[in-house]
């Protein structure tokens, strides 16, 4: 859902829920001034921040295992769960599913990240290498630009040496020259790092012996490229094939140790904070939960008291979240020199809010209508008139658990659907669909690896549509769920969760429109529900 999903019981309801979006606007306008006028005084403020980022981080496991647990047990027993809570699960699945997808496409054509960050691709230059200091002697390069590329902060750039594929990181820049940390070879599949102290040892597979990989370099050539790198995970490794990509999603890789959806060790998936196998063994024993008899009462009450505890916390983080994204906000900016080197990052972030909101549009204006008036049989434009003041309130509140008693009224008395169906329909939205949510997290997640230079190929983004819709089951009702989610799909894909600071400044905007979204998907559900439900009582009867 959105900012604040779960206001019943985690929050202090609508008041309190305001002033924590009043304080974010307010920290977010504070860390832009005095980011942008004072950028040598706001980068002190970056710790804030970086403690912000830990506590979300602290948070995934424990929130993604529990409320996935809740969330299964929640529904009763799966044996018993019926027609209508089967075709309920599936719509609100599919759609989610759905609306990922969409996200995808409308990021991969607009491609909002692209450009964001500096560099520059020079394969006719020459260089000559003294160790780990490249020596550019080319006439026609604009030398006063190089220092630009000196490590600032988070933000560290790699010198590409493209004759030799090698890459490392800058450590250092004069007018006409670079040093890298440490030399690694670019897109070596099977290369991989050991870390001994502050050195990385260079290995690879050869008919499954292990030898050394370090780059062996000559002293000059031609060809050179700097960019903005990915996360250490990513880097030097090719995209894989799709057979290959969910054979690890599905068994996990032996070489870096990540478990699979099916682990070998659930708490070593825990403390690697490999998402995919702690939301699939929480589902799966959710589910064992319900049907082994009333003596897992005790065990579930006990899953859930443990969920509210956590949910509690997340609240606590929220309420102190507008300290933490000032603190983002004014070290970022402080860190670019002021608004100089942070327009790029805000004209691109720009383009995130209109692809965000293009996605959501589509989904919203053209995919639910439609199916609506397919599967439904009910004329979209009455629909949405029966459920405007539940629609108007969701944006208003960013909450779709709040405006959940105007959503029911809405589908009922505007909408003439049964009690029956909207009493289970709507409540179960509440809990388990994102069609909004989800979207946003695609977008961001690609729009993110976008910004750091990473292509993701067609198998990582069928990860991210995997764990975005996965993720909707438990994490409809945590408190700025969007956030926190937002952590899952990036831990997923390995890529960088700084990245989340880059889309801090709309995303308080943003959780409006996508919740309003969530509380569509949920009316269009019941409409449909009960036209399939009304369909089988007529054939029970002829």
């Amino acid at each position: 859902m959105g900012q604040n999903e779960n206001a019943i019981d985690y929050d202090g309801g609508n008041g309190e829920s305001t002033s924590i979006l009043i304080g974010i606007v307010v920290a977010i306008i504070l860390g832009v001034i005095i980011g942008g006028y004072a950028p040598e005084f706001a980068k002190h403020f970056d710790i804030l921040g970086q403690i912000f980022l830990n506590s979300l981080k602290m948070i995934v496991v424990p929130l993604v295992v529990l409320s996935m647990i809740v969330g299964i047990t929640g529904l009763g027993d799966i044996r018993n769960i019926g027609t209508i809570g089967g075709r309920t699960v599936l719509y609100y699945m599919v759609t989610t599913a759905v609306s990922v997808i969409i996200g995808i496409i409308v990021v991969n054509i607009v491609r909002p990240g692209v450009g964001i960050s500096t560099g520059e691709r020079h394969l006719e230059f020459l260089y000559t290498l003294d160790d780990r200091t490249v020596n550019i002697g080319d006439k026609s390069w604009d030398k006063k630009g190089f220092k630009n590329y000196e490590q600032k902060g988070d933000k560290k750039y790699l010198l590409v040496l493209s004759d030799q594929n090698v890459q490392g990181i800058i450590e250092s820049v004069t007018q006409n020259s670079a040093t890298v940390k440490t030399w690694k070879y670019v897109e070596a599949g099977d290369v991989y790092y050991v870390q001994a102290g502050d050195t990385e040892k260079a290995l690879r597979t050869v008919n499954g012996q292990i030898i050394s990989a370090d780059p062996d370099l000559v002293a000059r050539g031609t060809g050179v490229e700097i960019r903005l790198p990915i996360a250490d995970k990513v880097a030097s490794k090719k995209d894989k094939g799709i057979v290959d990509t969910m054979k690890e999603v599905v068994l996990g890789n032996s070489v870096t140790g990540k478990q699979g959806m099916i682990p070998i060790n659930i708490f070593k998936a825990m403390v690697q904070m490999d998402i995919l196998p702690l939301i699939f063994f929480s589902l799966l024993l959710g589910a064992a939960l319900t049907v082994v008899g009333g003596y897992a009462e005790t065990a579930i009450n006990t899953i859930s008291a443990l969920n509210d505890g956590v949910m509690k916390i997340v609240h606590w983080i929220m309420v102190v979240s507008p300290i933490g994204i000032f603190g983002l906000m004014a070290g970022r900016i402080g860190k670019e020199g002021g608004f100089a080197g942070f327009l790029p990052e805000l004209v691109a972030v720009g383009k995130y809010s209109f692809t965000v909101l293009l996605g959501l549009g589509i989904h919203g204006v053209v995919v639910l209508p439609l199916i609506l008036w397919l599967i439904g049989r009910r004329n979209p434009i009455t629909y949405v008139s029966g459920v405007a003041t539940a629609l108007l309130n969701a944006f208003s509140t960013a909450s779709s658990s709040a405006t959940l008693p105007l959503t029911m009224e809405g589908v009922e008395s505007g909408n003439k659907i049964s009690n029956r169906t909207s009493s289970f329909v709507l409540p179960l939205g509440a809990t388990i669909n994102m069609d909004g949510t989800a979207l946003y997290e695609a977008v961001a997640a690609i729009f993110i690896a976008q910004v750091y230079g990473e292509e993701l190929g067609f198998a990582k983004q069928l990860v991210i549509v995997l764990t975005a819709t996965l993720a909707a089951i438990g994490a409809a009702g945590i408190p700025q769920a969007g956030l926190v989610t937002m952590v899952i799909v990036l831990r997923a894909v390995d890529l960088p969760i700084e990245g989340v600071s880059l889309i801090l400044t709309v995303d308080w905007l943003l959780d409006r429109f996508r919740t309003t979204v969530n509380v569509w998907g949920d009316s269009v559900g019941a409409g449909i529900i009960e036209t399939l439900e009304s369909n089988d009582a007529e054939s029970a009867t002829t």
